[in-house]
């Protein structure tokens, strides 16, 4: 959390130098957000339920009885639970390209902002362990960071510092973009990717949450609970910032 005098100085600071919406590019003046301006502010989606517990997309409108959900019905997850912060359109994406691509570390105070908004996420990670998906070595030297272990460290943070940030994953091989890949390619494109950090423990009966930027084929989020499930890791779920 800023202090007082931080907030101040960034106060000040914005007066001199408004930030600049990472969407609209417009000004953000009187925006609960600091990277994006009100009226993009109120496009972002903060998932609430009902939604589908696998990988935690809205259900929108009224809910009646078993609803299948098309984005992970032959998923066959080794998580067991699956929750996404915000859906990936617009703003929300905006966020998470300035981020991952543009070395955008700022916009981590805007999403710390959209974890607290979560509904029962601080209570759902009371105790775990958040497991952050790892990169490649090579891959983080180029980008300077893992942008889902600042993910992590950032919903710790943004929840009250309940959970605990562990490396317990490490990755072996150094694989190409799944951007444009299908979700079989993926699979194959990840096969045998991941390993247990060494010199680590799994405790069957302990909470662990694997930590990424984005939810949508979900096949590295698989590969590395399968790694965890094959350690004993029973009680396992997902947490990813966007849906999409």
């Amino acid at each position: 959390m800023a202090t007082r005098w931080q907030q101040v100085g960034r106060g000040l600071a914005d007066v001199v130098f408004p930030p600049v919406c990472v969407h609209c590019r417009g000004l953000v003046e009187d925006s609960p957000l600091r990277q994006v301006c009100a009226t993009c502010a109120e496009q972002i989606t903060v998932i609430t339920d009902p939604r589908c517990m696998t990988c935690g997309h809205p259900f929108f409108g009224e809910l009646e009885g078993e609803r299948m959900c098309p984005h992970c019905a032959d998923l066959a997850p080794a998580f067991r639970e699956g929750r996404a912060i915000v859906l990936l359109k617009g703003p929300a994406r905006a966020l998470v390209h300035e981020f991952k691509y543009h070395h955008g570390l700022h916009v981590l105070e805007d999403m710390a902002v959209l974890f607290a908004r979560s509904p029962g996420l601080a209570e759902w990670i009371d105790g775990a362990t958040l497991v952050p998906v790892p990169l490649h070595a090579r891959k983080e030297r180029e980008r300077g960071y893992n942008q889902s272990q600042l993910l992590a460290e950032c919903l710790n943070r943004a929840t009250g510092g309940r959970a605990e940030v562990c490396n317990l994953l490490r990755r072996l091989a150094d694989t190409e973009t799944q951007t444009h890949r299908d979700k079989r390619d993926r699979q194959a494109n990840l096969k045998n990717a991941f390993a247990l950090a060494e010199g680590v423990t799994i405790s069957p009966g302990h909470q662990y949450l694997l930590i990424d930027d984005v939810f949508t084929t979900a096949s590295t989020l698989n590969s590395c609970a399968r790694v965890l499930r094959r350690a004993g890791g029973l009680n396992l779920d997902v947490i990813t910032f966007g849906h999409g």
